[in-house]
């Protein structure tokens, strides 16, 4: 069995000029697009598809120094996100000033290689730090990418064979602040406050004015989330064949006084890294409503007037049910989530 997965690899600092300059070409090529598309739109009604879109782009790569699959991949890209936004006028990418697009230089499947120990696109070869072993891949689409540092990424699709997981066992994740997972089980990932040691720090660069090194700290945080959250992750994997998780929204939170928490939480992020890893291995990964776990006892079902409720028991992390169980308050919500996962919703869960 085939599975595809992303690899990225960072590009060599010699090529920033290079592909800030094809990212410069990308960015007229989609403001071009743009404008013809909301002309198209606004006089004659008509939206104009990728297809429509590639004949007023033929023949310019040459011109601008791209190849010629990225103007099709740039046209695909920017009819799927009009699409997605629902505009009919997309935001200008822009190639210069404070609020400069990041490069982004796409390419379909042959339009990059494996030769010589390095990347070959457009005529171009590119040295990376290669950490996975391109060289046995053979590579479908993918994109050159900069990040907020100016650092250059080569990101390509391949094919993989699937590892199925020798794990076994089930188990539900309560996603939370104090720790940002919990699960059936009683492990934990610890809320590690990614940020807060960095704060002072990024407070004084910020006061001070120095981009760069605001951007290397915000960089240093989202590391250290992203490989807590990737080691967590893995580790499930390794020990489960089933693994739920309570649909905890971030979107609706991040609108409250809890913002600055639940993005440092990373709950999306878990989430993500959990679903793709479980196709991977061949495990089951739902998401279930998790209304009313916290205050149902994993136990007996029931709905004590002992129960944590609302903003005001927040505070309450483990009460008695009347059936005599001590509940550690976020191991109980884990545990109600699997039962939900199992498809067997423990009495007195309302909705379920």
């Amino acid at each position: 069995m085939k599975h595809t997965k992303t690899l990225q690899v960072r590009v060599r600092d010699k090529h920033a000029p290079l592909l800030r300059q094809m990212a410069r070409s990308v960015n007229f090529v989609w403001n071009y697009l743009n404008e013809l598309s909301h002309r198209s739109i606004r006089e004659r009604g008509v939206f104009l598809s990728a297809f429509d879109l590639h004949p007023y782009s033929k023949g310019a790569g040459k011109e601008l120094g791209l190849h010629s699959q990225t103007l099709q991949c740039v046209a695909a890209e920017y009819v799927t996100r009009r699409k997605q936004y629902r505009k009919a006028r997309l935001n200008w990418r822009k190639s210069g000033g404070a609020r400069r697009s990041l490069g982004w230089v796409p390419f379909n499947t042959a339009a990059a290689s494996w030769k010589n120990g390095q990347i070959y696109h457009n005529g171009y070869y590119f040295k990376v730090w290669d950490s996975y072993g391109l060289g046995q891949y053979r590579f479908r689409s993918g994109s050159f990418s900069e990040d907020a540092r100016g650092r250059w990424y080569f990101n390509v699709v391949v094919e993989l064979d699937t590892q199925l997981s020798a794990g076994q066992g089930a188990v539900g994740i309560d996603l939370g602040l104090k720790d940002v997972a919990t699960c059936s089980d009683g492990q934990r990932l610890e809320n590690g406050r990614f940020y807060r040691d960095l704060e002072p720090r990024l407070a004084k660069a910020q006061r001070a004015g120095k981009k760069a090194r605001v951007r290397a700290i915000h960089a240093k945080i989202a590391n250290r989330r992203k490989d807590a959250l990737h080691k967590f992750s893995r580790s499930l994997v390794e020990r489960c064949n089933m693994i739920i998780v309570g649909d905890v929204s971030p979107q609706k939170l991040v609108r409250t006084t809890m913002a600055k928490s639940v993005l440092d939480a990373g709950w999306g992020q878990l989430k993500t890294m959990l679903a793709y890893k479980c196709a991977h291995a061949g495990i089951v990964f739902r998401v279930v409503n998790e209304a009313y776990t916290t205050q149902t006892c994993s136990c007996c079902g029931a709905l004590p007037d002992s129960r944590p409720r609302g903003i005001a028991g927040l505070g309450i992390r483990e009460w008695i049910c009347e059936c005599g169980v001590t509940h550690d308050r976020d191991v109980n919500a884990a545990r109600n989530i699997l039962a939900l996962g199992h498809e067997r919703p423990g009495e007195g869960i309302p909705g379920a």
